[in-house]
């Protein structure tokens, strides 16, 4: 394809002489013509030049397409012209005639019958439009006929080359492809291509050149391939090779062992071109046997050894061989086994009655014996000696006998040998570190040894009257502690040995925090100590159920028996537990409460800074003080109230009055003071926010300016606050309780100036909206306190209101015992009586049915690996229940753990000793949330009595379910005085002191403790030390009523 170009030239004529060709292709005359040349042509893309086939194969019809019609023109290849046309007019040149044709209307042209020589560059010109373009195709011949020949005859194997030629009888421009089955074969290594590709060589050909070899021959236009050449191999006429892969067999088998008397046939194999020669050899000597077979008739056991087969390929001149060894025996009969021992030596003989070629082996058990180490082997394997023989030497032994042909294996042999005790070990189950009181506890003892032992029990040197492999303790108490060891002795080896180990029964019976000083003060340091009755592996400490951990100021000492605060804290007030464990239990303490003694700190005075003449007030006093502090008001250095909140008489006209509140705590012996300034105003000068009110500036005197000043600073215009007359009036257009402040005017005039005394000015404004505090939702039974401030000045009085009736006049409301009837709207009032003017804000409280009771239940006692189940019995409706271990929330996400809840149930699949613990069950809903008891722990009974007197009894109890369990001790002894809920004992001086009752819930392990001071009366040294109390008591008033 190529594009017609217009190019503008001059234009030119001459006459040439064009065959008059008339329709029905004869030459009809010579006929002139006017032929116009062009010098150059006009440039178009628009037109081009498509064959129809390209390349084109002889004989096939072509046709080159214009894109664009032409009317007129010429068509030449290379130099030569084919045909012109004009209008429906064409003549074709003699070259092309009947071969070649023009559509007159588009000036398409057609090539018929095509040839090779055909090809070339057409070029088709056009006066109309002026334009030239060209083409250019090829016709190639088809190829045909293609043959495979090969010219060697005589190969050798990887000395002699192949040669095969591909020859073709008719085509051209063709190219030469070689298949070797499936694969291209292509020139590398051995394949070498020649002849411009129609020549295969393969040089150095071998057996495996097989092919089949094909030859493909193709051009543009057409391919053709050769038949397939099978293979060069088979095709050779010779090829020798071998001889190799040489195979003996006996009889067709396998083996080559056969009993004597048999008839054996060999038969021998090899690969060979030409077939190789054989030859037969026995025990290296040739025997006057060819062929490939060998027989032997009625074998004797002399005729046993190597057989041979020897192949010999006289073309290739190569040989090879191939030999087996061939056993004749006689069958095995019987096998004797016999022993012998000396010293520490053992042997074992194997004998046979009949038999020949005999291998021996040896078996103990079903496992080989090999020589090594203890274990020797002679006289061909039949002799069994083991050196040093101990009691892994027991057998059964076994001697196996074979020849090839046969085999025997004699009866087993057990043997005898006593040994031991030795690898004595001793088991203790369960095994623990300590056990508890009450344990079932069994020692197991054994040892390697033949006969078995005989075993006796001592603990800390002392036989005891038991022997066996078991000791069994029951109910262990701390008197079971000690060593225990087993002693074993073999009466046959005349050998002992023992085993022991260490028993300690030690529960943790009471677990007490005390104080190791006096109270704990503000910014000192502050000890507890945790007191234990029985021996702790590991100390916790707890606050406010929260584990504590050292920091700088927490310091644990005495492997966390002391817990020290560096410098107490108010944050350091609160319930403070420690928790001792050992491998056999753990225990809590009851709580200790730290209550820190401070302040007391700067007190804060609430009240108005301002009031109407006549009013009184009142005037509230509060400092931060552990204990409490003790409050005095001062007016003017007198003394005027010794309470928290001062009430002032009716105030008079138009003052400034400062009191004084001190604050004062008997403990620390320390104080704190602060004051409050109140201002009397006249009732005409009230000012009320949202009212206009205006200050004068009374000046004597000439002043040429004057400046308004609030709370020390330069009061500015704005658009409330308005200067007038000379800036001697300043208006609040309205007033705001923002304005409340002292304000002073300063005149100045060339002279001087001079400021004013300070006014107060005390805006009334309020109440606002009330703010409410009061808890959502609330329990049946219990209460709520509602309280409620709005801001406002003066102070503003308040009022509760409950379904349209007041039910409080103050800003504290508190109510209850709750019923869900009281469920609704509180709305509290605040009232400012200067103003006018109230403020209300409601409070929505919704009262839910209460949890009457929590407590955790059991049906099963708690053992050791078996399941076991705790219920939680909650009286009243609950939203949800959660489980508590040791006063922390249990961990239900552990993977390793063994227990799950269902509902409200804790299953423990198995329970463990691990699970050791007090329990807890908290039942939680919209107000509160509930844990199991006991909840409470009381002692009831005399405090006192008289020396002598008989049959006092103190009572404990507590709110449990199920029943506590009640130990009771005197001043923190560490075992117990009694069991059970009461204690009675005769009133003597070694009575007297702090009884404590510990409080322990079966079931959650959950304990608690409450003491009770008991004190004798007829003690002369109590009478003593309680008259000295009375006359220090006196001398203490007598000092403060003086003061």
């Amino acid at each position: 394809m190529s594009h017609i170009i217009f190019i503008l030239t001059r234009q030119c004529s001459d006459h040439i002489v064009v065959p008059n060709v008339n329709s029905n292709g004869k030459d009809a005359g010579l006929k002139y013509c006017k032929f116009f040349c062009f010098v150059g042509f006009l440039a178009s893309g628009a037109v081009e030049v498509q064959p129809s086939i390209n390349p084109a194969a002889v004989g096939q019809t072509v046709t080159l397409s214009l894109s664009a019609s032409l009317r007129s023109g010429t068509w030449a290849v290379g130099e030569s012209l084919i045909l012109t046309w004009l209008g429906n007019q064409q003549a074709v040149f003699p070259s092309h005639s009947g071969r070649a044709s023009v559509n007159v209307h588009t000036g398409d042209l057609t090539l018929s019958s095509v040839t090779v020589d055909d090809s070339g560059v057409y070029v088709v010109q056009s006066s109309d439009p002026q334009l030239k373009a060209n083409a250019s195709i090829t016709v190639l011949e088809p190829i045909s006929n293609v043959t495979l020949s090969v010219h060697q005859t005589e190969l050798m194997e990887f000395n002699s080359s192949a040669e095969l030629t591909c020859s073709v009888s008719s085509g051209s421009s063709f190219s030469y492809l070689w298949m070797n089955g499936s694969s291209e074969v292509s020139a590398t290594g051995r394949l070498q291509l020649t002849d411009g590709g129609s020549t295969l060589a393969v040089v150095n050909v071998t057996r495996y050149d097989q092919g089949p070899f094909r030859c493909c021959v193709f051009n543009p236009v057409s391919n053709s391939s050769s038949d397939s050449y099978k293979c060069l191999f088979r095709c050779m006429s010779r090829f020798p090779d071998g001889p190799d892969n040489m195979a003996l067999t006996v009889n067709g088998q396998n083996t080559t062992s056969f009993s004597a008397g048999s008839n054996l046939t060999i038969l021998c194999s090899s690969q060979s071109d030409p077939p190789a020669q054989l030859q037969w050899a026995f025990r290296g000597e040739l025997v006057n046997v060819t062929g490939p077979l060998l027989e032997l008739s009625h074998v004797s056991e002399d005729q046993s050894g190597p057989y041979s087969c020897l192949a010999f390929n006289n073309y290739t001149n190569m040989h090879d061989n191939i030999t087996t060894h061939i056993m004749i025996a006689s069958e095995c009969v019987t096998i004797v086994v016999t022993t012998s021992m000396f010293l520490h030596m053992f042997f074992l003989m194997c004998s046979v009655s009949n038999g020949s070629s005999l291998s021996f082996e040896w078996l103990d058990g079903n496992s080989t014996v090999t020589a090594g180490g203890q274990v020797l082997l002679s006289n061909g394997n039949a002799t069994l000696t083991i050196l040093n023989v101990t009691h892994h030497y027991q057998g059964p032994f076994r001697c196996k006998v074979s020849n090839g042909i046969s085999h025997e294996i004699s009866a087993p042999v057990h043997l005898n040998i006593s040994y031991g005790p030795s690898n004595t070990t001793m088991m203790i189950t369960p095994m623990k570190d300590t056990y508890k009181t009450g344990s079932k506890i069994t020692l197991s003892c054994s040892a390697e040894s033949s006969p078995p032992a005989m075993i006796k029990w001592i603990v800390d040197g002392v036989y005891l009257n038991q022997s066996g492999p078991q000791l069994q303790l029951e109910n262990v108490t701390q008197g079971n502690s000690g060593h225990y060891t087993c002693v074993l002795h073999n009466t046959v080896t005349s050998r002992f040995t023992m085993h022991f180990s260490f028993l300690l029964i030690d529960p943790i019976t009471a677990v007490v925090v005390k104080p190791t000083s006096g109270p704990a003060m503000l910014h000192e340091p502050f000890t507890l100590q945790c007191e234990v009755a029985g021996s702790a592996d590991t100390i916790l400490w707890w606050m406010d159920g929260q584990p504590i951990s050292a920091d700088n100021a927490t310091v644990f000492g005495m492997n966390n028996k002391t817990l020290t605060l560096n410098s107490v804290q108010p944050s350091d007030n609160g319930h403070y537990k420690c928790q001792a464990f050992n491998s056999v239990s753990n225990m809590t303490s009851s709580p200790y409460t730290v209550n820190v003694i401070y302040g007391p700190e700067m007190p804060t005075i609430t009240g108005p800074t301002a009031v109407k003449t006549g009013d009184n007030v009142t005037l509230s006093c509060y400092a931060s003080s552990n204990p409490p502090s003790h409050y005095k008001w001062y007016f003017n250095g007198s003394l005027v109230s010794n309470m928290s909140e001062y009430i002032t008489p009716h105030l008079p006209k138009e003052t400034v009055r400062k009191y004084i509140c001190m604050a004062f705590n008997n403990v620390t012996g320390q104080n704190s003071s602060a004051y409050i300034m109140l201002t009397v105003v006249a009732p005409d000068n009230l000012a009320t926010e949202g009212n206009s009110y205006n200050l004068t500036c009374n000046v004597t005197g000439p002043a040429d300016h004057v400046y308004w000043m609030k709370n020390g600073e330069l009061l500015h215009e704005n658009n409330r606050t308005v200067f007038s007359m000379d800036n001697k009036t300043v208006s609040f257009i309205p007033l705001n309780h923002y304005d409340t402040g002292d304000y002073q005017c300063m005149a100045v005039n060339a002279v001087g100036n001079m400021t004013s005394p300070l006014h107060m000015l005390l805006v009334n404004f309020g109440p606002e909206t009330p703010i409410i505090q009061v808890p959502a939702v609330a329990e049946t039974g219990g209460y709520v306190v509602f309280n409620c401030s709005a801001m406002s000045v003066p102070p503003s009085h308040f009022s509760w209101w409950y379904n349209g009736s007041m039910v409080a006049n103050t800003s504290v409301f508190k109510a209850g015992p709750l019923s869900l009837n009281m469920t609704g709207e509180y709305t509290c009032m605040a009232y400012n009586n200067v103003t006018g003017k109230n403020s209300t804000n409601s409070a929505m409280l919704t009262v839910i049915e209460a949890i009457e009771s929590v407590m955790v239940q059991n049906s099963t006692t708690p053992i050791n690996n078996e399941n076991f189940t705790l219920t939680c019995d909650v009286g009243g409706p609950y939203d949800t229940i959660y489980w508590m271990k040791d006063n922390m929330k249990l961990n239900m996400t552990n993977p390793h753990s063994s227990y799950h809840i269902e509902k409200n149930m804790l299953h423990f699949t198995p329970v463990t000793t691990y699970n050791d613990g007090s329990y807890q069950c908290v039942a939680t809903n919209q107000a509160a949330q509930h844990e199991n008891g006991p909840l409470s722990v009381t002692i009831s009974g005399p405090d006192s009595a008289e020396l002598g007197t008989s049959g006092v009894s103190l009572t404990c109890s507590a709110d449990s379910r199920p029943e506590c369990h009640f130990y009771w001790f005197l001043n923190n002894q560490s075992n117990p005085l009694t069991n059970g809920p009461v204690i009675t004992f005769s009133v003597t001086k070694e009575s007297e002191g702090t009884y404590i009752c510990k409080a322990r819930n079966p079931v959650t392990n959950i304990t608690m403790y409450q003491s009770k001071t008991f004190a004798v009366s007829g003690d002369e040294k109590a009478n003593y030390l309680f008259i000295a109390m009375l006359v220090l008591f006196f001398m203490l008033n007598t000092i403060n009523i003086s003061k």
